[in-house]
């Protein structure tokens, strides 16, 4: 069973029908008991890091996504999903996050538009099953003012310029985290979703 957790974000509905269209069925909730339960949990977001942090705390969901990084299972999170589980963002003022990847979401630098809104190549880092049949460089799509800068640079997985080198996807352990959208990146985007739920739920529908 596949968990996208509702935190109140609005973009659910994307997510859910981009699953739907690669052939499975997700559950949208804020129950930990579902949660817990999941094979896959799926973390999406548009909107601040602040409200969402916010909104993950007040509901309790905070501890939850823990337990479930700590069991090991799939976590995949996108946009705002990837930067609540930096340690901090400096996001109308400094705020702790879930520190779940260390490192801290900062501006975009000075000099591009912002927010940064649109399609932009995605330079792959790391030979990685979810970039199964998408070739280097692809487009993908972005809609933000923040990115995530980890410590650890090996984490990431993929970049994207803007102004600078910008982190736009995470791999560790079993988190697989994309500042940008798939489920608004056409082809290629469900086509990356397919890929991360074959390794992620093997057989399992």
């Amino acid at each position: 069973m596949i968990a996208i957790i509702d935190y109140g974000a609005g973009n659910l509905r994307s997510v859910v029908n981009a699953i739907a269209k690669i052939g499975y069925q997700s559950t949208v909730t804020n129950d930990a008991d579902t949660i817990l339960n999941a094979d896959v949990v799926v973390l999406p977001g548009v909107g601040a890091a602040r409200d969402t942090m916010d909104s993950l705390v007040e509901l309790g969901i905070d501890k939850v996504i823990h337990q479930v990084v700590a069991s090991g299972r799939p976590f995949l999170a996108i946009c705002i999903g990837l930067q609540v589980l930096f340690s901090a963002t400096e996001e109308e003022g400094w705020h702790e996050c879930l520190g779940i990847i260390p490192g801290t979401v900062k501006r975009l630098p000075e000099g591009r538009k912002i927010p940064h809104m649109g399609w932009n190549q995605l330079e792959q880092k790391i030979k990685h099953p979810v970039f199964d049949g998408i070739p280097d460089n692809t487009n993908f799509y972005f809609v933000h003012s923040y990115h995530g800068v980890p410590d650890d640079n090996s984490v990431i997985a993929a970049t994207t310029e803007y102004g600078t080198s910008i982190c736009a996807m995470v791999v560790k352990d079993n988190i697989v985290a994309t500042q940008f959208h798939p489920e608004k990146s056409g082809e290629y985007g469900l086509k990356m979703y397919a890929n991360y739920f074959k390794m992620a739920l093997g057989g399992k529908d």
